[in-house]
């Protein structure tokens, strides 16, 4: 039986081909690997810008309606200290958002979301928690923080 005769630009140009597809192959999975090596850092800016975006919201939130009665920096006024240590450090954030959410029954802190005829969304009460909890690392020692509204 006679051998087929090969066709040398046809067998060129399907190498070409060959070598064009695995060195693109090569380079997708080197960009896939440095992609995949550098999420886990835009993710961290990314949460972080996030992060500060809230605390700032939280701040004018915080000075529009907390500052009154809790001190422009929290430190308390007619009502408890919010950056003290003793406090910031006791409570956790769903505590803080239930508080501020639905008041203190008994006491002059009224409820201050949407949901108890307040006039904070839960992302803006989200804010606020942000902001608070943005104080705790200079927090001052304040054993005192409940009794500043009494």
């Amino acid at each position: 039986m006679p051998e087929p005769s090969a066709d040398s630009s046809l067998e060129r140009s399907t190498n070409n081909w060959m070598t064009a597809g695995l060195v693109l192959m090569v380079a997708l999975i080197l960009a896939f690997v440095f992609a995949r090596l550098s999420e886990p850092a835009e993710r961290d800016d990314a949460r972080e810008a996030l992060v500060s975006g809230l605390v700032e919201q939280g701040r004018v939130l915080y000075v529009l309606n907390c500052a009154a009665c809790h001190g422009v920096d929290g430190e308390g006024g007619t009502a408890s200290a919010l950056n003290s240590r003793q406090f910031l450090f006791s409570t956790v954030d769903e505590q803080i958002r239930s508080i501020v959410g639905a008041g203190i029954p008994g006491s002059e802190m009224v409820a201050y979301s949407i949901d108890f005829g307040g006039p904070l969304t839960s992302q803006q009460i989200d804010a606020v928690t942000a902001y608070l909890r943005s104080l705790e690392p200079d927090a001052p020692d304040r054993p005192d923080w409940r009794d500043l509204g009494d």
